[in-house]
């Protein structure tokens, strides 16, 4: 089934078209968010309902991009609401915390595979991993974290940089990270 095909017999709510939008986009979806998820089920759970919105505002689809990045953004907002409208965010931003962390100039690897780097940022504290998955690998501004997060724009840099240094500290735990030459600008590339 065609691209085009498939929004069409979304827009008329067939359930065919619907079930191969949904088969199509939701691996890659659902990995989207485990990264902002605790679990596995509240992954899940926001796969579910961020489809829902995806296939009650097709129609708002306008082909001026890639269906994929739409339907992406989608989830990522719905991930971000679940977030806040259970406080689980809210309650985990704290720069107290934030204090203990050493920052350094130098980043992460570039050569780590996906899974490994996914799995280390899921231990960074729920504020930290928030801001790094908008900036690092969704592409937003610090800007548009502030706006989406209702937090300051220095409080999204602050969390970044933060969160970079202690997934670099993570990484060297796990001793992934173990020479001083591998410490390349890899967040940089993930954009």
């Amino acid at each position: 089934m065609t691209e085009e095909v498939m929004i069409q017999g979304c827009l008329r709510n067939e359930a065919i078209s619907q079930q191969e939008l949904y088969y199509r986009y939701s691996p890659k979806m659902l990995s989207v968010c485990y990264r902002y998820a605790k679990s596995r089920e509240d992954a899940e759970d926001m796969l579910q309902e961020g489809f829902i919105k995806v296939f009650t505002q097709i129609h708002q689809f306008q082909h001026r991009g890639a269906l994929e990045g739409w339907i992406r953004r989608i989830i990522v907002h719905t991930c971000i609401n679940n977030l806040k409208k259970n406080k689980k965010f809210s309650d985990s931003v704290d720069i107290i915390h934030a204090a203990s962390v050493p920052v350094r100039e130098e980043n992460i690897p570039s050569i780590l595979q996906a899974k490994q780097v996914v799995e280390c940022i899921r231990l960074l504290p729920l504020g930290y991993r928030t801001v790094l998955n908008l900036y690092a690998i969704e592409g937003y501004s610090h800007r548009e974290i502030a706006d989406i997060l209702d937090i300051e724009e220095s409080t999204s840099r602050s969390q970044y940089t933060r969160a970079k240094a202690m997934l670099e500290d993570i990484l060297i735990k796990k001793n992934i990270l173990t020479k001083q030459s591998e410490r390349t600008v890899w967040l940089s590339a993930v954009r």
